[in-house]
């Protein structure tokens, strides 16, 4: 049987100091409800999503305070550039991710947006939970470590 090609995923925005920022637990796929001139902006790859943050909202969950620049060609028809966006869950995902913000005061970070191999916009969103200096300190030195080392292992083979 001849394998399909999987195109690589085209990432349109990355919250690239969420992983410092918060100890991930659980990742999920999610799909966002947008509009025309939002999709477009979004392939231009000009969105931010670094302050981001998903909030529940009578038993929904939002995407809030994700920027995303309006389409200069949409005229009129443009989009809010910071407007609450619906995330598209199964509702057994809602309810976990509702349950874990609730009871153990967790939050809910995208850590991207990307488009998928059918052209559709997902949102990777991780359950996570706020990490403390010392915890920063601690995932800077192995940084720093992980680096120092494969450019000693590099040097010598």
């Amino acid at each position: 049987m001849a394998e399909k090609d999987a195109k690589p995923r085209r990432i349109a925005a990355e919250n690239r100091k969420a992983r410092f920022e918060y100890a991930i637990d659980d990742t999920y796929e999610a799909g966002i409800a947008l509009r025309g001139s939002e999709v477009k902006s979004l392939r231009a790859g000009r969105a931010t999503i670094g302050e981001s943050y998903a909030a529940e909202k009578n038993g929904e969950l939002f995407l809030v305070n994700a920027y995303i620049p309006e389409y200069l060609e949409a005229h009129q028809f443009n989009h809010e550039t910071k407007r609450p966006r619906k995330l598209l869950l199964h509702r057994r995902q809602v309810d976990k991710l509702i349950g874990a913000v609730q009871r153990e005061g967790m939050t809910i970070v995208p850590l991207k947006i990307y488009f998928n191999d059918r052209g559709r916009a997902k949102v990777e969103i991780a359950l996570a939970k706020g990490k403390n200096a010392a915890d920063k300190r601690e995932t800077s030195k192995k940084r720093d470590w992980e680096r120092e080392k494969a450019r000693v292992l590099r040097d010598k083979g």
